[in-house]
């Protein structure tokens, strides 16, 4: 077979490189990695190819100049015009001559992008199972005196005689109350789900009503909806529970500043969540033009207690996390200052 057709075939990125580190050749993976043609790339230096990535490109030029094969693990490349970076292992191998010296060199670059996301997925589902049941053990642990406190501080009240302590049984019963509260939040719904054919306009709708409720219209809320959204299979209440708790966090990002939060909805075809590939799932994007997420908690924003604001409880994120899960579908984010999206995936109801 005709070496050209060959390296056209492979379904990593090569890149031969002649000796001074100019592109000689590439194939068709790589010039969809690159987003760059090859007619384009050929006699291109290595700067050209990969902006961005001085470290890299002095490897490569290492490479060339030692006559030693080179490997770098989980490479970031960013391609101008292209949201999403690429992360690729990378192989740098010397074409040498017969006196030792690199007459060129052949870059492989195997794009990991899908494995990561896979195996990201899998972390995820994993924490959240994690967190659920930590958070039902702390919560039951911590409900049970609750309410042997607010008994006795019931009876504590009326064996006094007159009103004059009341003040402090009525703090110990609200408190005990708000406790009470707090813990039944983190228990979460504990009901079997119940999955139903259901129009995803109705829990987005039904959740834009209720922040627009609370927040008095302080708030702009934006609604960049797709009109062709499949059904779903879901519960009502828990997906209204989950993407509410999403928009208050975005409205609370926003209320200092008078920003705006964007409610964005779109199909996804071939979408996979873990290890399962779905045809089609619906995805469901917060954005809001806030501050961002500290990147100090950015690792770790779905596990309880976990917060970017003093008033928060760190609830919110992990209970919407849970309630996702329990629908097969996924949560993921990014965040910059002025651009924060968390996108919720759910998988599409299929009709026969």
């Amino acid at each position: 077979m005709d070496p050209d057709v060959l390296i056209d075939l492979l379904s990593t990125a090569v890149l031969v490189l002649d000796r001074n580190g100019k592109v000689e050749r590439m194939n068709l993976t790589a010039e969809t990695m690159l987003s760059v043609s090859e007619t384009h790339a050929i006699g291109m230096p290595l700067d050209q190819v990969f902006p961005g990535l001085p470290a890299f490109v002095a490897t490569i030029t290492r490479a060339l100049r030692e006559g030693q094969t080179l490997t770098e693990r989980d490479l970031e490349i960013r391609m101008p015009g292209v949201a999403a970076p690429r992360i690729a292992d990378c192989t740098v191998t010397p074409l040498l001559t017969a006196t030792a010296a690199a007459n060129g060199a052949i870059v492989e670059l195997t794009d990991v992008s899908h494995h990561q996301r896979i195996q990201n997925d899998e972390n995820m589902t994993t924490q959240s199972q994690i967190t659920n049941n930590l958070l039902r053990g702390l919560a039951h642990e911590v409900k049970n005196p609750l309410g042997g406190i607010r008994g006795a501080a019931q009876l504590l009240e009326r064996a006094l005689p007159g009103n004059e302590f009341r003040e402090y049984t009525e703090i110990i019963i609200s408190e005990t109350d708000r406790l009470r509260s707090l813990v039944d939040r983190m228990l979460g719904p504990s009901e079997s789900i119940n999955l139903t054919p259901l129009n995803p306009y109705t829990v987005i709708e039904r959740v834009r009503q209720l922040v627009e409720a609370e927040t008095g219209g302080n708030v702009a809320l934006i609604r960049d909806y797709d009109p062709s959204l499949p059904d779903i299979k879901g519960d009502r209440d828990m997906l209204v529970q989950a993407l509410l708790n999403i928009v208050r966090n975005a409205v609370h990002a926003v209320s200092e500043s008078g920003g705006t939060v964007t409610l964005r909805t779109r199909v996804q075809r071939k979408f996979t969540i873990g290890t399962k590939v779905h045809r089609l799932v619906v995805r469901v994007d917060v954005v809001d033009n806030g501050p961002g997420v500290p990147p100090d908690i950015a690792s770790s924003i779905f596990f309880p207690m976990v917060s970017g604001h003093a008033s928060g409880s760190g609830l919110g994120l992990p209970i919407a996390n849970t309630l996702v899960h329990r629908h097969g579908g996924l949560i993921g984010f990014k965040s910059e200052p002025g651009n924060t999206v968390f996108t919720v995936w759910l998988p599409a109801e299929t009709r026969k």
